[in-house]
């Protein structure tokens, strides 16, 4: 079982940065992929970006250019840098983690984190 963790999560004004953090817990076994998501009121939960253990990333069409995520694998951690938020990037925003190399489906998931960009 892998426990995460969320971190940094808060409020912002439209045009600032935001970097999230997760610390995931797993003692016994490797974790591949991990990856955030993103859930607004009122709509599905959609991938922001996920990022496998040898590095490779895939990001959601609507953070491109303005979001970074990044891991270090020795500490099971992984963070996620946001840049030029917008309001519609108002949401919470879930770390995950899977055993596994697909970067869009996890078996473990944190408890999430609110992101509020608003003047």
């Amino acid at each position: 079982q892998v426990k995460l963790v969320e971190s940094g999560g808060g409020l912002v004004q439209p045009g600032g940065s935001l970097k999230l953090s997760c610390a995931a817990s797993e003692m016994y076994f490797s974790i591949n992929a991990m990856g955030w998501f993103r859930q607004a009121p009122g709509k599905e939960r959609e991938l922001v970006a996920g990022i496998s253990s040898g590095g490779r990333t895939k990001y959601g069409d609507s953070v491109k250019g303005r979001f970074d995520i990044s891991r270090v694998n020795g500490e099971n951690t992984m963070y996620l840098q946001m840049n030029s938020l917008k309001p519609e990037d108002t949401a919470v925003y879930y770390c995950s983690a899977s055993y596994y190399y697909n970067l869009d489906d996890y078996e473990f998931w944190g408890q999430g984190t609110q992101v509020t960009v608003s003047s």
